[in-house]
Parts: C-alpha cells; sequence; structure tokens
C-alpha cells in the first residue's frame, strides 16, 4: 500500500493548526492537580520541552477551570506559547467557564448533558429520544457561542468506557453506537457554524478503537463532514506493553493516513509519552510500506515480517523495533488477516522476537499470553499512587496468565473500560479505593492502604472456588 494522508478540514488551537496539510501533532495530558499552579507549570513545562505541542488539564470543576487563566498566564510569562486544554466530564457548565481562558476544550458526550452510566437499560419512543437530543443542543449551542467569542476550539472525545446508558440503550456497545454519540455533537457543530472541532474515538480496547475510527471517517464522508481526528489507545498500561499497545492501535491508523494529532497513554510520568509518539509519526510511511510487505508475506495465517529491510535498522534500539513491528502489522492482526506472527531481525535473539510477537498478538487481541493489564495514565483526578499501585498489583499477578485486570485512577472511564476487565481498581475520593468484578462494584471507599490486598483476597477467592 502507498501511504496518503486522509484529507480534512483545518482547526486552529491557539498558534498551531490541526489538520490539512499541517504536521501531525503530539501532546500529553497532565498528572498534577489543577489548583496546583505551581506544579502545573512545572510539569507542562517538562512536556513541552519534551516536544509536547499541546498539554491538557483535568478541571473537575470552575475552580480547576479558572485556574487555568493563572496557569497559561504562568506559561506565558516564562515564555512558552504551547496551546492549553481543558478536560471536561459531568458539568458542562464548567466547560462554558475553561473556554474563556484556554485554547481548547474538551467535551465527552458520554457525561456533557447526559448522566454519569449506570448500566442501564432505558426505554425511548423517537419522540422522547429526539427530545434528550434537543436537551443537548440547549447546552452545546451556548458553550460554542463562547467559544467563538473567545476563539477557543473543541475537542468532542467520545470514549468506549464512557458511553451513556441512553446511547448504549438505543445502539448497544457496538461501534455504530459509539460513532453516534460523537455524530449527535458534531450535527449541531456544523449546524452553528463551528469548524473549530477535533475529534476523538477512544477505548483500551485496539480492535474497538481502530474498528470505530474507521466507522467514523466513513461515517463523516456520508454526510460530508472532514473535521481532524485525535489518536489515542486510552489505558493502555506502562512499560512496553503500553507502547506495543499503543503502537498498534495508533499506527493501524496513521499507516492508513488517519490522525491528525495523537497521543500515546502511558501510566507514567506524561513527559515519557511524548518521544514514544514522536517515534510513531517518523516511522509512517516506512511501516506502512513494511505492512505491504507484511500483508504479501501472509502464508498459512501466518504474517512474516522482516524487520532487516527496515531502513537504518542495523543501528536501532530494542524500543523502536518494537514500535516498528508492532505499527507495521497492527492492522493486519485487528482485520484478522492471519493470526500468528513471526518476527526476524539479525540484531535479536530468537526469544527476544517471539515475546515481542506474543506482545503484539495480545495487544490486538487474538492471544494472551501473559496478565492483561488496563491502567490509565492518571491525571489531577487520580487521588493515590498510580505508578507504585500499579507495580504492587503487578507483582503479585503477573504469573496469572490471560487474567484482565483494570486498574483506574477514577470513575470517568473507570466502570466502562473495565467492562473487559476480570477485575477493577478504581480510586473513589481522596484515599478510597472500590473494587470491581467486570461492571459490578463488590466493595466500596476501602482505605486507599488495604485495597491492593483486597483485590488479591478477591482473586484468589474466586480462583479457589473454581
Amino acid at each position: 500500500m502507498s501511504y496518503q494522508r486522509r484529507y480534512s478540514t483545518v482547526a486552529h488551537i491557539g498558534n498551531i493548526a490541526i489538520g490539512g496539510n499541517n504536521p501531525i501533532r503530539i501532546q500529553s495530558m497532565a498528572t498534577t492537580d489543577t489548583n496546583d499552579t505551581e506544579g502545573c507549570v512545572a510539569q507542562a513545562k517538562r512536556i513541552i520541552d519534551a516536544g509536547g505541542e499541546l498539554v491538557r488539564f483535568t478541571t473537575q470543576g470552575t475552580r480547576e477551570a479558572e485556574n487555568m487563566k493563572n496557569i497559561s498566564a504562568r506559561l506565558k510569562a516564562d515564555g512558552y506559547q504551547t496551546p492549553l486544554v481543558a478536560d471536561v466530564h459531568f458539568t458542562a457548565h464548567t466547560a462554558d467557564v475553561a473556554a474563556q481562558y484556554c485554547e481548547k476544550v474538551r467535551i465527552n458526550p458520554g457525561n456533557y448533558v447526559d448522566p454519569g452510566r449506570t448500566f442501564k437499560h432505558l426505554e425511548y419512543t423517537d419522540e422522547e429520544y429526539a427530545a434528550e437530543l434537543k436537551k443537548i443542543e440547549a447546552k452545546l449551542v451556548p458553550f460554542l457561542n463562547i467559544c467563538k467569542e473567545h476563539h477557543t476550539a473543541i475537542r468532542i472525545g467520545v470514549n468506549h468506557g464512557s458511553l451513556s446508558d441512553r446511547i448504549m440503550s438505543r445502539y448497544g456497545d457496538t461501534p455504530e453506537g459509539i460513532v453516534e454519540s460523537c455524530m449527535e455533537f458534531l450535527r449541531i457543530c456544523r449546524r452553528e457554524q463551528f469548524n473549530d472541532v477535533v475529534i476523538s474515538i477512544k477505548a483500551s480496547n485496539t480492535v474497538v478503537m481502530v474498528t470505530t475510527v474507521r466507522l467514523l471517517v466513513k461515517t463523516m464522508d456520508q454526510e460530508d463532514m472532514h473535521y481532524p481526528l485525535h489518536l489515542g489507545v486510552t489505558e493502555a498500561g506502562e512499560g512496553e506493553d503500553g507502547r506495543i499497545k499503543s503502537a498498534v492501535g495508533i499506527g493501524a491508523l496513521l499507516t492508513e493516513g488517519i490522525g491528525d494529532t495523537i497521543r500515546v497513554s502511558l501510566s507514567e510520568e506524561p513527559e515519557c509519552e511524548i518521544p514514544v509518539a514522536r517515534k510513531l509519526v517518523d516511522m509512517i510511511e516506512e511501516c506502512a510500506r513494511l505492512r505491504a510487505e507484511a500483508e504479501a508475506s501472509i502464508k498459512d495465517d501466518t504474517i512474516t515480517l522482516n524487520l532487516d529491510s527496515a531502513s537504518q535498522s542495523s543501528c536501532e534500539d530494542w524500543e523502536t523495533l518494537q514500535l516498528k513491528a508492532a505499527m507495521a502489522v497492527g492492522a493486519l492482526l485487528i482485520d484478522r488477516k492471519a493470526t500468528k506472527l513471526e518476527l526476524r531481525a539479525e540484531r535479536f535473539t530468537r526469544s527476544d522476537l517471539q515475546t515481542l510477537a506474543d506482545a503484539i498478538l495480545q495487544a490486538a487481541r487474538i492471544k494472551f499470553t501473559k496478565t492483561e493489564y488496563i491502567s490509565c495514565p492518571g491525571c489531577g483526578r487520580t487521588l493515590y499512587n498510580l505508578q507504585e499501585t500499579i507495580a504492587r498489583i503487578k507483582a503479585a499477578t503477573s504469573h496469572l496468565v490471560g487474567l484482565k485486570i483494570g486498574i483506574m485512577g477514577c470513575i470517568v472511564n473507570g466502570p466502562g473500560e473495565m467492562a473487559d476487565a476480570d477485575y477493577g481498581y478504581v480510586g473513589a475520593g481522596r484515599g478510597k479505593i472500590s473494587l470491581y468484578k467486570q461492571k459490578v462494584c463488590v466493595e466500596k471507599n476501602i482505605p486507599e492502604e488495604e485495597a491492593v490486598e483486597k483485590l488479591l483476597e478477591l482473586i484468589e477467592k474466586d480462583r479457589a472456588s473454581k
């Protein structure tokens, strides 16, 4: 296949433009408390100095939204002009406030007007459903007017883990439902002639993420919409697993010419995300070529990827090789063109390459050879030490091959993204944790210092009863 980037319109975010012929932009999200001006400024500088072109902050309420003014002023005073993004969930009024102080505001259709997800099935007549859409319009149009006044862009950010009960009840847990959640908001934006819009559809499951983004592109094309796209695999995790999962999902789409800005979501310090994202962007054309070679190699349900044909492969480090392999074959595995993978690279051992192949197959949801961790990158909503907790849970459960464990900072995506997990560990408040078995909360508000042990007890009790 030859690489050709998808046509999109241009969205203006502060001093940068996304879409069109502009470079693919790289971004990250702060993990600091948005009320902590000093901490936010320091972390934003680290992200920007690493190459981040947008920095996002969680804004749980108006207090956090208003403090974005102080964060922005401090950064600009120190010579940093990078656009800042406010991340809003549950309270539409917060978005109205944030739009006055930030270059972009992210809103989540799953909870912007609809109440938080409870996994209840709701019945609507067509008239009642139309009335629900009118509620969206009643809140979204005034927000768009504020954005127009302040030259603020928006991101309509749909997360698989936080679809509303309304959407789930009508469309089920399907790519069509995820896309429609986005399109409801996009149609209002177009009707109001508001064009500084970026869209994202994210999931922790790479197959869901890739399938749904492709469907969104097709649906927008049918309605003559061409808004720029933000790509990411949410809750990808940390370490090499998080990198490989991100490369499989994001890379599958980038090699198809889809994507105008990306974020690699790792459960690490946010500045660590930037060099990984940069590598993915820099390797697009080469990985598109490798993808075509890999597809041509398929025989007996096996992809053979010769990484020695990659440019400069002799001087590549192991992480770069991991990303390149995952990016080159991600779409082929997601589309089930084959379910086996053989990697070739003379500089690395057969054992290392087999381990990498297994990790890529797991990231593409084909074969599970180790424990699967669905962990968020954290943000200002996270009220416990995420990285330390992940390490403790991994140390105790890494031998449980095929088990899926969600480790989530808060409830925004927690229960939804963990629907695919066997167990979930979710921040419920300051120093409090709730434990889940799939979608069901089985213990609430456990003191943080007891929560990991309680999770392990829950797992062991279930294993003993089988």
